[in-house]
């Protein structure tokens, strides 16, 4: 099959949580041993109070992302990887507020 003729088939995931711990693994290639510890240093933080119950949102499968590219890029460890996440999360909050109405940062 050539690319024009190739059928793509997707989910759009909202901010709600509607991901549960296989369908987040799976979206990212990953173990589900994988996303357990990426809640376990608290770069995740689902919906739900046992791992059968979590529930994951966009947000968590972007930052899941960020953190495989990170570890694959950069060879980071996984705790490593979280504070570049936390760094990563501090600068767009900044980002944010610099693009605030009315504020003058010159």
């Amino acid at each position: 099959m050539d690319m024009e003729n190739e059928i793509l088939i997707g989910s759009v995931v909202g901010d709600e949580g509607v991901l549960a711990l296989e369908e987040l693994a799976r979206a990212c290639g990953a173990e589900v041993e994988w996303i357990v510890e990426l809640v376990a240093v608290g770069v995740l933080a689902p919906e739900g109070r046992e791992t059968t119950d979590w529930r994951f949102r966009a947000v968590d499968l972007t930052c899941a992302r960020r953190v495989a590219r990170l570890q694959r890029d950069f060879g980071a460890s996984l705790e490593a990887a979280a504070v570049m996440i936390d760094l990563l999360k501090q600068i767009d909050q900044l980002h944010a507020r610099l693009k605030q109405p009315g504020l003058n940062v010159d």
